[in-house]
């Protein structure tokens, strides 16, 4: 398994690592990521449409989350004033550095060296955890997939299930070398080794971070979910807890909540409510809340009409997990924090496409990942969009191969006798290759791990068409 070191990230992101991912057939990539995937996408659709009003509950959450993005500085402005009318500190941080530098001073203020985190792909986008230990603070993920890959010292893989491309047996491994514990590939004992290692840590941390999946602006209260239990304790344990959240992540009105927490997890995992739901509105006595509203590049989604829909992603993963180039390549092969289809959007815009140029082009726009977003995200046209804008803006080289072929494509295109044309010169082709000195496989990942499909027998179906409609105006004469 390649493991990829955190070191290798940055928070201004990076392009599809094709030295990683030299094609959409790699037969060393992870077993356990594909099948992963392809269960997890298979059972959260079954779940979805056993409800009889799906697709009246997917249009309330897109017609919520537009209103939310249309108002949003109002919206802000509100939970911001009913988050510091119950006590707690409010910042506002225009990018990861300087949500970074808050959390340090927030850590100095507290004489703080040791943090218990919850889950937050906002603390991703900041490598936080690398942050803190640049200055002494020793930062502990506690939810299991992220203390994995912590472990491990790798990127999470996925948004949800961040160690989804390790099998049981490579994390037993993992913990038999890394703490010393007895092999064992059995979920339950690999849970509770975990437990047991985490356990006092959230008993001597001097402050807890989490993330925010729901903030509600009328009653300045917000709410995370999880099943096991972590954030309940790294967010109580400790004497300061701080929330990240990206400004986005705001609903108008308490009144929604119940519609979001029965969406989250049937898309996230299957289950129709997690097992732990937390409703924060206020520090208790003798403790410090801190909130820390982060824009990172969001903004600058928002000034966008053909991209603001993507405000609307609740980050439930389900259209990485139906995402066909994703189940091949994995989470590190985009480079950043956000992998697959919404992944390829996101960090376009959050860090340019100056810097992700490649990432529109991963995708096969089979359109899987607009049908099942529980918020009716637009991301197939959004990927061609992106696409259009990496070649109009020359971010996206073209050699004079790739000019000429699409050159030849459109005008092949453009008229019956060429398009006919065309088809027979591949036919022709087609027969002839295996003559040919060189194996097809030389054409390279397009033919790596795949067969070239065989020449149909029957007419194409425009033949058939013109001979039967030839035919019928025989008859009728």
């Amino acid at each position: 398994m390649t493991q990829q070191s955190l070191t290798h990230f940055h928070h201004s992101g990076a392009e599809f690592l094709t030295r990683e991912t030299k094609g959409l057939y790699e037969p060393h990539g992870s077993k356990a990521l594909a099948a992963a995937s392809e269960k997890s996408a298979h059972g959260n659709l079954n779940v979805c449409w056993s409800i009889e009003d799906w697709p009246k509950w997917r249009q309330l959450a897109h017609d919520v989350k537009a209103y939310t993005v249309a108002h949003l500085d109002l919206l802000l402005d509100r939970f911001v004033r009913n988050l510091e009318a119950k006590g707690v500190t409010v910042y506002w941080a225009k990018d990861a550095e300087e949500a970074n530098r808050i959390v340090l001073d927030i850590a100095k203020k507290h004489e703080v060296k040791t943090v218990v985190k919850g889950k937050s792909m906002v603390s991703e986008e900041m490598e936080l955890n690398h942050f803190l230990a640049s200055h002494g603070i020793t930062a502990l993920e506690t939810d299991l997939g992220e203390y994995i890959v912590q472990l491990a010292r790798q990127r999470p893989t996925h948004i949800v299930t961040p160690a989804l491309h390790l099998s049981a047996a490579e994390i037993g491994h993992l913990f038999e070398e890394k703490l010393g514990e007895k092999f064992t590939d059995v979920h339950e004992e690999l849970t509770r080794i975990a437990r047991k290692r985490l356990r006092e840590k959230f008993i001597t941390a001097d402050m807890g971070i989490s993330g925010i999946n729901f903030g509600i602006a009328d009653t300045g209260s917000f709410c995370l979910v999880e099943n096991e239990g972590n954030i309940g304790l790294s967010t109580s344990a400790p004497p300061v807890h701080v929330a990240l959240m990206g400004i986005e992540k705001l609903i108008p009105k308490l009144e929604y909540l119940p519609l979001f927490l029965n969406m989250l997890p049937r898309m996230g995992t299957g289950q129709k409510l997690t097992s732990y739901t937390h409703l924060f509105n206020g520090p208790t006595q003798g403790r410090k809340m801190y909130v820390i509203l982060m824009d990172n590049g969001r903004t600058g989604i928002l000034q966008q009409p053909e991209y603001r829909t993507m405000l609307h992603c609740i980050r439930c993963g389900l259209c990485l997990n139906h995402c066909p180039v994703y189940r091949q390549v994995g989470g590190w092969a985009y480079g950043w924090v956000y992998p697959g289809p919404m992944g390829t959007i996101l960090t376009s815009n959050l860090v340019g496409i100056e810097k992700a140029s490649s990432l529109p082009f991963a995708s096969s726009l089979c359109g899987a990942c607009s049908e099942i977003c529980p918020v009716k995200v637009d991301l197939a046209h959004m990927l061609v969009r992106l696409r259009k804008k990496a070649i109009d803006k020359g971010t996206k080289a073209r050699t004079l191969l790739d000019r000429m072929i699409w050159k030849s494509y459109a005008m092949a295109m453009q008229g019956n006798f060429r398009f006919k044309s065309l088809m027979f010169a591949i036919k022709t082709g087609m027969r002839i290759i295996k003559f040919l000195p060189w194996h097809p496989d030389k054409l390279g990942q397009w033919t790596r791990g795949r067969a070239l499909p065989k020449i149909p027998q029957e007419p194409a179906f425009r033949d058939w068409w013109e001979k039967n409609r030839k035919n019928q105006k025989k008859n009728e004469s």
